[in-house]
């Protein structure tokens, strides 16, 4: 058995320099109990002051179950829909029961990992910025289906062209912002359009995003992956909507 061990983290916020601040990692969930326990742990293991928020989108493969027993740590709270809404709406519900300073949005498989939470925060607690993104593209990483990296990077020239920006990665899963910027966001979208909703208001409001490289081991469609190509068209046109209609 291989045990997840978390690296000294390269924040320490126990230091006069740094402000104390209390994570809210929103973990959304829909039929993943082949990895819920094991992201689980390896957030738990992250030695930063947090609070666990899992949304459980109406699985149906046990997942909830487990769920019930995670708990039972004083770090995990847990809720269910009623049915199922969609990743955007389970992002949703966990936005709005956040208690920390700070949230950040974890993805329940394995292809993110915790141990680069230290990077993702030491902009936002060294105060050089309200809004940080982990970049697939600029760290170590998995190699991609070809379309999949097309298909991402097309998506994010489209969110530069129209919002003005120079990101390298608009879809990632690691978008880390402020309370005050959590509070002020109105999402709407159910589904796959959170990501673009995100990026598009914190654009349109002035927060600049900053970048940090995290390593990405990307998972196969057989493995469970579940956004497709057809996805894409969802995220062009929430853009749009966001930069021409709202």
């Amino acid at each position: 058995m291989v045990t997840w061990t978390s690296p000294e983290p390269s924040i320490d916020t126990s230091q006069t320099s740094y402000p104390k601040i209390l994570l809210s990692v929103v973990v959304p969930v829909y039929n993943e109990r082949g990895t819920i326990m094991e992201i689980l742990q390896r957030i738990q293991a992250v030695d930063i002051p947090k609070e666990i928020i899992v949304v459980d989108d109406h699985s149906t493969d046990g997942t909830w179950d487990l769920l019930q027993l995670a708990a039972s740590s004083p770090e995990i709270r847990v809720f269910r829909h009623h049915r199922n809404l969609g990743k955007g709406r389970a992002v949703r519900t966990g936005l709005k029961n956040i208690t920390g300073d700070v949230a950040l949005i974890q993805d329940a498989d394995l292809e993110y990992d915790p141990r680069d939470y230290p990077r993702l925060l030491r902009p936002i607690v060294e105060r050089r910025a309200s809004v940080v993104y982990g970049s697939r593209f600029l760290g170590e990483h998995k190699a991609m289906y070809f379309w999949h990296a097309v298909g991402n990077k097309f998506l994010t020239l489209i969110t530069n062209v129209l919002y003005d920006s120079t990101l390298t990665d608009m879809e990632t899963c690691y978008k880390v912002f402020t309370r005050e910027v959590a509070l002020k966001l109105d999402i709407r979208q159910d589904r796959w359009g959170i990501d673009p909703e995100i990026t598009a208001k914190i654009l349109r409001q002035g927060y600049r995003i900053y970048e940090v490289p995290i390593s990405y081991t990307g998972r196969e469609v057989c493995e469970g992956k579940k956004i497709s190509w057809q996805d894409g068209f969802v995220v062009l046109r929430t853009l749009l909507q966001y930069r021409f209609l709202s």
